[in-house]
């Protein structure tokens, strides 16, 4: 009989991983992890800067700038969708590091395309990539966390990506500043994104499977005993085999509303504002050449995103992971709510650049963290890697939707009637996360996701008894 969760005994794998403590081995895990999210922040972000150079080079039309620019995006979203399906039927240890290989693979021939078709084919490749790494990252780190800094860790993972939105536009930069030749500089950029993932396909592949999914999805109490010895935990621990968990996707409907629908919410208005923000540094100072505009998107970066990303890491488990996301959803959407609504704020660059930073500080300091936090806790652990693989790859959906329409928004309606837009899937975003999600804050995962719970049945006259 398994331990209830909660007890005091600790003598099942749920309650040893609930009370670990932090160890070498969680450091390992988080470089692991963090290298494929530095790694898609990277990627998915410097093709902005590099199709201005592209464009020009290959004589392109705005639907094929469109093209590039977003499709690696809606391979993030399929790539999301099966892995995280294969990554609860088949372990996460089983496919983990699969998706670095397709990272590495996407960059390096990104780099060597010699058209617009294969650079489309390199882009895909990648993105599916991305999108097997967002479900498995998160939902390893998750899993191997204890309930009371689950949250920081889950997040620290993810801050990574601030490190690659800065390093981007620092190469791209570098490479202009020297004078490299643009047909080379941008193959230099894209090519570069090969060396974080390739770095920790090997380490990925050795990590442990994650023990709850071994104990509580495939029954395997010896398997997951083991499994605990790398967090120095020992074998012994697991002396009582965890309950079995099946819990159907139908009940948690209203979960995934809230965290895919928050996710596609907050997606749109970021990937649109950071692929296109080379695009509005025009309309603010429409006389500033590639290099000053680059200048200009990594200040708002390192400046006003970078300390949103950690301070969101290490106080996300006090103030509480759903309130830090409303939190986040309504400030930024009141920072594009007064730049849409009072265009006089735009004709000073530094007011601009004021507002249009604090809207990043807070979607870091918010829902960009913890979209991915929520997403690998509000689920079972039967169906915690689906769960989080339908959310990301909604959001990527809601990714590509504002990687594609934003240039022609902008175009249409200018900065202003953009991003009055753009407040109102913020609003969204925060109506969705208010009124779907639940607080796991100070939870276990069993507590948070409910998994524990017992699913009422019915009555099936062709195969017995069914979950209601």
């Amino acid at each position: 009989m398994a331990t209830p969760q909660g007890s005091s005994t600790q003598n099942n794998v749920a309650d040893a991983l609930n009370s670990v403590s932090f160890s070498p081995f969680h450091l390992k895990a988080m470089f692991a992890s963090a290298m494929g999210f530095f790694t898609s922040a990277y990627d998915l972000f410097i093709i902005g800067t590099a199709l201005v150079l592209i464009k020009s080079e290959w004589h392109l039309g705005a639907a094929e700038v469109g093209l590039i620019g977003s499709i690696s995006l809606i391979a993030t979203f399929v790539g999301a969708y099966v892995f995280g399906t294969l990554a609860d039927r088949l372990g996460r240890k089983a496919i983990y590091g699969l998706e670095a290989l397709l990272m590495t693979v996407g960059a390096l021939l990104s780099a060597f395309a010699p058209d617009v078709t294969v650079l489309l084919i390199a882009r895909v490749i990648l993105g599916l990539g991305i999108g097997g790494d967002y479900p498995l990252s998160a939902v390893l780190m998750s899993e191997y966390a204890n309930v009371k800094s689950r949250g920081r860790m889950v997040s620290q993972v993810f801050s990574a990506q601030a490190i690659g939105l800065v390093t981007g536009p620092v190469v791209a930069l570098t490479l202009l500043a020297a004078g490299v030749n643009h047909d080379l500089a941008w193959r230099l950029m894209l090519g570069l994104g090969a060396l974080p993932a390739a770095a920790v396909i090997y380490i990925r592949r050795t990590l442990p499977e994650s023990p709850r999914w071994l104990a509580r999805v495939k029954g395997d109490a010896v398997a997951a005993g083991k499994q605990l010895a790398s967090f120095s935990l020992g074998t012994a621990t697991a002396t009582v085999q965890d309950k079995i968990v099946k819990q159907p996707l139908s009940r948690y409907w209203l979960t995934l509303l809230g965290t895919a629908g928050g996710w596609f919410m907050f997606d749109y208005a970021y990937y649109g504002n950071t692929i296109s923000t080379p695009m509005i540094m025009s309309h603010i100072a429409p006389h500033a050449d590639v290099v000053t505009s680059t200048a200009l998107s990594l200040m708002v970066f390192a400046i006003a995103a970078v300390p949103g990303y950690f301070l969101a890491a290490f106080t996300i488990d006090r103030v509480g992971h759903k309130t830090l996301q409303m939190l986040g959803f309504f400030l930024m959407g009141l920072m594009f709510l007064l730049i849409g609504a009072f265009p006089v704020l735009t004709e000073s660059v530094g007011v601009f650049l004021v507002l249009y930073g604090v809207s990043y500080f807070f979607a870091e300091y918010g829902p960009n963290t913890t979209t991915f936090v929520l997403a690998a806790e509000l689920f079972p652990v039967n169906l915690r890697t689906t769960g989080h693989g339908l959310s990301a790859g909604t959001a990527k959906v809601g990714a590509f939707l504002g990687a594609l329409i934003f240039p022609i928004l902008l175009h249409d309606y200018g900065l202003h009637g953009t991003l009055m837009i753009t407040f109102f899937f913020a609003l969204a975003g925060l109506l969705l996360t208010a009124f779907c999600l639940k607080e796991p804050a100070g939870k276990s995962l069993e507590e948070a996701s409910g998994e524990d719970i017992v699913v009422p049945m019915r009555k099936n006259t062709s195969a017995g008894m069914t979950p209601s």
